[in-house]
């Protein structure tokens, strides 16, 4: 048989590339004689080849002029696809489908109108992304297992000498412009106290913007040890692995954590309350609002996670 040359699209943020893994995993089995290129952000570019699951990683030029829709018609042109999986399924990617008008199209996995492969699932906005791309490659007669190896995921966390002992992450954060799926901070600080009291050292993890709510946690719980803005991705896949619990807001970092499979809890109100992850010992605590979420039943939540390890 042929090598062929086969495109996913997977555009989006941080978590929706971590509960895509899966549905990578089982793409790169159904094609393993074949040419597998990802066409991605620039921002998770990088993890996609350390990954090792592609033949080649392209970054989508982001816009939205016809000149940009253009270069990804080029692209794809240029790349000779005889399939092609959006993963993505937005507006934007059905337009790079229509794009190839008049034709010839390669085979396409995915909702735009006319598509070889059409994803018919009723109400698939509503499911978690990982359900949602299970799914969709099942239409196209690919079964996708549930956890995925991320073991090429993985550092050294000499460098940021943390205490002996067990040690738990906290994610207090969120992206800026959804500060509504935030636990309170200074029930993190609580959290981090109770967590101190059992010989725990509290890690605060997150990018530089959220430095100001691990300097809080710390003004609480001086045991806490402040990572914010000093971590990249394979860190703090490396911090997890060796972690003994996390509890973390519904963000990117949190679901990396879950995903590499530590004790991890992803706290939900109605601000999101779809539970999404791709992590064996991950667990959501959802309550309508964070009003009604005490520092007690968050503690007791990941203590089960832990002794279900």
């Amino acid at each position: 048989m042929s090598t062929r040359s086969i495109l996913v699209i997977k555009l989006g943020a941080l978590g929706d590339f971590f509960f895509a893994q899966p549905a990578f995993e089982a793409i790169r089995r159904r094609h393993a004689g074949d040419r597998l290129v990802l066409l991605t952000i620039p921002s998770l570019a990088d993890l996609a080849q350390r990954s090792g699951r592609f033949d080649a990683v392209w970054t989508d030029p982001r816009g939205r002029s016809p000149a940009a829709y253009w270069a990804v018609r080029r692209m794809i042109r240029g790349g000779g696809f005889a399939r092609v999986y959006d993963l993505q399924t937005q507006k934007r990617t059905n337009r790079y489908f229509y794009s190839l008008f008049p034709g010839p199209w390669p085979e396409w996995s995915g909702t735009a109108w006319g598509c070889s492969h059409p994803d018919r699932t009723p109400d698939r906005r509503a499911l978690p992304g990982p359900e949602r791309y299970a799914r969709q490659l099942a239409q196209a007669g690919i079964t996708v297992e549930p956890w995925p190896d991320l073991s090429w995921l993985d550092a050294d966390i000499g460098r940021f000498a943390l205490p002996p002992g067990p040690f738990a992450l906290l994610i207090p954060g969120s992206s800026p412009d959804r500060t509504d799926k935030r636990w309170p901070v200074d029930r993190y600080a609580a959290l981090a106290e109770r967590l101190a009291g059992r010989g725990m050292t509290p890690v605060v993890l997150g990018g530089p913007n959220e430095t100001p709510l691990a300097a809080r946690i710390r003004t609480l719980c001086p045991q806490t040890v402040d990572l914010t803005g000093k971590t990249d991705l394979a860190a703090i896949a490396g911090l997890a692995r060796r972690a003994a619990c996390a509890v973390g807001n519904d963000t990117g970092p949190t679901h990396l954590v879950g995903a590499v499979g530590t004790p991890s809890l992803v706290l939900l109100s109605d601000a999101f309350p779809i539970f999404q992850s791709v992590g064996r010992h991950a667990a959501p605590l959802y309550h309508p609002t964070f009003d009604t979420m005490d520092v007690d039943e968050v503690l007791a939540a990941v203590t089960l996670r832990m002794a279900a390890v």
